[in-house]
């Protein structure tokens, strides 16, 4: 299956960060996510950090940027970033700022519609807007509130609605995240629980060497 595989780095301390990246790409993980609990306990040191020790792998840093979209953005790029991620909940002044820093510094966007009230009209005015990709996200506080709920509920309506590549995230099992795949989506993001704790920000397993290949395997024969 031809398809980006994206591992969330959703822990706080930078070393674990690192020992995380480092097998994720052993494993054949296509792009590394410097998440935003490692962004809010390392902020542009962490997203250098992983600049410098992996100088070929695109990295995105989920920003999830409400305001000053333009500028946070510059900053990230500056510190070696590739993409970006502002909320789809965000003015539209924000999602049109970050495009422009975005060319500006030949980066990319992703519109991450979580908790948008209508996701596929919102996914479309982002792609009208220019941003590069769309997240088809259900948040880790939403979905451990109320079991059940998969960003697989809202994939195929926003899949319809954009022509630019689509990722769904949030709690989902290999199974599923194959299931993206075969429904449409271009990437594959993996965090929480499978990578990372569901109920801290930690690494889930400390054997996450044999996990991670694991996981990529079962994508690449999907």
């Amino acid at each position: 299956m031809d398809a980006k595989i994206q591992i969330s780095i959703d822990v706080i301390d930078l070393d674990e960060a690192l020992d995380l990246a480092r097998a994720s790409v052993k494993a054949g993980v296509d792009w590394l996510e410097v998440g935003t609990p490692l962004i809010l306990a390392e902020g542009l040191h962490g997203v250098r950090a992983f600049r410098k020790e992996f100088p070929d792998t695109p990295i995105v840093v989920d920003l999830k940027t409400m305001d000053g979209a333009g500028l946070e953005a510059e900053m990230m790029f500056k510190a070696g970033g590739n993409m970006v991620v502002v909320m789809g909940q965000a003015h539209d002044a924000s999602i049109i700022e970050q495009v422009k820093m975005a060319k500006q510094y030949n980066g990319k966007v992703m519109c991450d519609v979580m908790l948008c009230p209508d996701k596929p009209a919102r996914a479309k005015q982002a792609q009208d807007m220019g941003v590069d990709y769309i997240i088809v996200h259900t948040g880790f506080d939403e979905r451990n509130m109320i079991h059940g709920l998969s960003p697989l509920d809202d994939l195929p309506s926003v899949l319809a609605a954009v022509d630019i590549p689509v990722q769904a995230v949030g709690g989902l099992s290999v199974p599923q995240a194959i299931e993206t795949l075969k429904m449409g989506a271009e990437i594959v993001v993996f965090g929480a629980p499978l990578v990372i704790s569901g109920k801290e920000f930690k690494a889930a397993d400390p054997n996450f060497d044999k996990q991670l290949r694991e996981i990529v395997e079962a994508v690449r024969n999907a």
